[in-house]
């Protein structure tokens, strides 16, 4: 009798074959060949040959037939589930492989090296007529002319097509000479400007690809195609572009207000914030111990004597009002 007989059997178990199994119960036996329905009643079980007499059947007891076809079923369950294992563990190595869409145009690569990211961001701008820059303070700390020639010749060749530059920078670089290097080497349709904060480094070319950092520094990027990914990213850049200020080929000045300037204003919002002396300086991109001048300047024009203090005249002064 095979494995699946019993579970074929009880799902063709009809009133006749349970009328033939009662009878059976009642009398005790029956003929071997007294009805159709008897040899479904021999493969469940519920009927077996008498020993004594083969051309009679006898009825299993209905508690016995019962364990009988409840642990078949229970071992077909515990075979399939033995079976869905091993399928399991043999495509297990090809669920880890990309699909096939995938390998053919990923959405997102990850590139190692800055040389490696320089060669892919030159490709993506072969043809390319519109590039939208972030870079933060870190990416002009340790400026090489050497390392920023081959950025601006390929950013002029943009330019040369027709192609325009937007490129958002913080405030403590508007007058940087690295700055003015690169900007004293393109013509064209270029303009920069800054902000107090902004984000990490972002390249966007075309508004069809996007080159991120992968990690805290520069060694590692990712190229992202996903169409909704850059988007959200170039509508980001976008707002970010409308708020900050003009610094090139046109400076907008900033204005100091009573005695306060931008850049102190931008400490005091921090400050109040309770973020420490190196958050600070993090977020608007300069050293700790140009941050601790600042805070020290902050400090003796609203006559601040402690860092406690500070924080209570900030509020009290209005400043951070008058710079909105």
């Amino acid at each position: 009798m095979s494995g699946d007989a019993p579970h074929e059997g009880t799902d063709a178990l009809r009133d006749e074959a349970l009328d033939l199994y009662a009878r059976a119960l009642d009398e005790g036996h029956l003929p071997a060949a007294s009805d159709a329905q008897a040899p479904l009643l021999l493969d469940l079980g519920l009927l077996r040959p008498a020993q004594d007499d083969p051309a009679r059947l006898e009825p299993v007891a209905p508690h016995h037939a019962l364990h009988r076809l409840l642990r078949a079923s229970e071992d077909r369950v515990a075979e399939e589930r033995r079976r869905q294992e091993r399928l399991a563990k043999t495509l297990a190595p090809l669920l880890r492989a990309p699909e096939p869409e995938e390998q053919g145009s990923p959405s997102v690569t990850r590139h190692n090296g800055m040389e490696r990211i320089g060669q892919v961001i030159g490709e993506a701008m072969t043809d390319a007529t519109e590039l939208l820059a972030v870079q933060p303070y870190r990416s002009y700390v340790r400026f090489d002319p050497a390392v920023h020639e081959p950025a601006v010749r390929r950013d002029q060749a943009l330019l040369d097509r027709g192609g325009r530059i937007r490129a958002l920078y913080q405030h403590t670089l508007r007058h940087a000479p690295s700055l003015a290097w690169r900007y004293e080497r393109l013509s064209g349709d270029v303009e920069a400007r800054s902000l107090d904060e902004i984000t990490d480094r972002l390249v966007i070319v075309d508004r069809e690809v996007a080159f991120i950092p992968a990690g805290p520094e520069r060694a590692t990027a990712l190229e992202v195609r996903h169409p909704a990914i850059v988007t959200f990213l170039a509508t980001t850049f976008d707002r970010l572009w409308r708020l900050a200020t003009p610094m090139y080929p046109e400076a907008d000045q900033q204005p100091t207000l009573n005695g306060v300037t931008p850049r102190q204003r931008a400490i005091a919002a921090l400050l109040v914030e309770g973020h420490t002396d190196a958050v600070v300086a993090d977020r608007l991109g300069m050293n700790i111990r140009t941050a601790r001048e600042h805070i020290a300047k902050l400090a003796a024009v609203l006559g601040s004597g402690s860092r406690a203090q500070l924080g209570y005249l900030i509020g009290q002064s209005g400043i951070l009002d008058q710079g909105e």
